[in-house]
């Protein structure tokens, strides 16, 4: 009797958390890759699988064993209701920074245009997704690493996004020029917690884009010192952090600009996630 999709895929999920990983994972991959819906999948769970299938599952529950992340097996990521390609050279991008970007969208409605930088952009999901959501605004991206600006450019290119790329550490291509508003999700992962990260994440996403030295805080410094030659008198920044690092991060933010107001957000899981560098005549927006 032929195998049916969802007991090849219920098997192979059975392996995925026999070894100790999210078994869903194989699920999810598969769905994308046949674009299937959940109504798809509900019309054909029950049918027999076709060998073609069969052997895509079985080739991607070996990478997954391997802990490769599902999206770098898909190659793309969703973010911010758009299609953000990835590669090994950038970060995956995560739901909790598009917090990060509703933050920012927020602070700053209507159509007022804005000079904006996206420090550290990866893949460009940051930036390209503000500027699609404000196309009046100018939006700048930085990033070290020439191999993660290649593709940035290549999404802000398929998503018809306006943005002028720099190459360079933190702040220091476009320190000349004046911003409004600087946002980063930066590397913020101290090496003391390499053993607490999953085999995944260590393995496999770009190490330049997780660590920071001085516990983690080291961009965060870099940042703060820079942005007091380029940020506008009423300009104001956003970072993402790591969950124990709000009041740190507050504070060199705060001894850096002692002139605006510094506070803390958490996250939809309640955790800290985001800084905010304001003017004091914003702080009640």
């Amino acid at each position: 009797m032929a195998k049916t999709y969802r007991e090849v895929l219920s098997r192979a999920s059975s392996f995925l958390e026999s070894a100790g990983l999210e078994g869903y994972a194989i699920h999810y991959l598969f769905l994308r890759r046949k674009k299937w819906q959940q109504l798809d999948w509900l019309l054909h769970m029950d049918t027999p699988i076709v060998p073609t299938d069969e052997q895509q599952i079985k080739d991607d529950l070996a990478q997954l064993l391997d802990h490769q992340p599902p999206q770098y097996l898909l190659g793309y990521e969703e973010f911010y209701g758009h299609q953000f390609k990835v590669t090994g050279d950038t970060l995956i991008p995560r739901p909790e920074t598009e917090e990060l970007v509703a933050q920012c969208l927020a602070d700053f409605p209507g159509d007022k245009p804005l000079r904006v930088v996206d420090v550290g952009t990866g893949t460009g999901a940051i930036a390209i997704s503000l500027k699609l959501a404000r196309p009046h605004w100018q939006v700048a991206a930085v990033d070290l690493s020439q191999a993660a600006l290649a593709i940035a450019k290549e999404n802000a290119a398929i998503l018809d996004a306006a943005i002028d790329f720099y190459q360079g550490d933190t702040l220091l291509p476009i320190i000349e020029q004046q911003w409004d508003l600087i946002v980063s999700n930066p590397p913020y992962i101290s090496q003391n917690e390499w053993d607490l990260m999953d085999v995944s994440v260590r393995e496999y996403e770009p190490k330049l884009a997780l660590f920071a030295e001085d516990d983690g805080l080291a961009m965060y410094k870099k940042i703060a010192q820079q942005a007091q030659r380029c940020l506008t008198p009423a300009g104001q920044i956003a970072v993402e952090i790591g969950f124990q690092q709000g009041k740190a991060v507050q504070g060199i933010f705060a001894a850096a600009f002692p002139q605006k107001i510094v506070t803390i957000k958490q996250d939809i899981a309640g955790q800290d996630r985001i800084v905010i560098v304001r003017h004091p005549q914003t702080v009640d927006k």
